[in-house]
């Protein structure tokens, strides 16, 4: 469950970092209060929501099991370990 938490954390953070990566390559002032605008920060939240919210859809649509599959837990069959899987 961290996994993916952690994920999300890190789409959230990514533009800001990115940003403070270009100011200090352009030699500005990373913790100069004129390099944070309140509409740059707004652009770099909305950026960042959205990366999290397509993130979210990808996972939603494209990750997991097939729609109508079944899956069928470990199980002994046999006398033998049958491992877990998705039919």
């Amino acid at each position: 469950m961290i996994r993916p938490f952690l994920t999300e954390i890190s789409l959230f953070v990514a533009p800001f970092v990115l940003y403070a990566v270009f100011l200090w390559l352009t030699k500005a002032g990373v913790m100069d209060a004129q390099s944070w605008p309140l509409s740059r920060l707004a652009w770099l939240t909305i950026a960042a929501l959205a990366m999290v919210v397509g993130s979210f859809v990808f996972f939603a649509h494209f990750s997991g099991s097939k729609p109508g599959s079944e899956y069928v837990p470990a199980h002994l069959e046999d006398g033998k370990f049958v491992p877990g899987a998705t039919k």
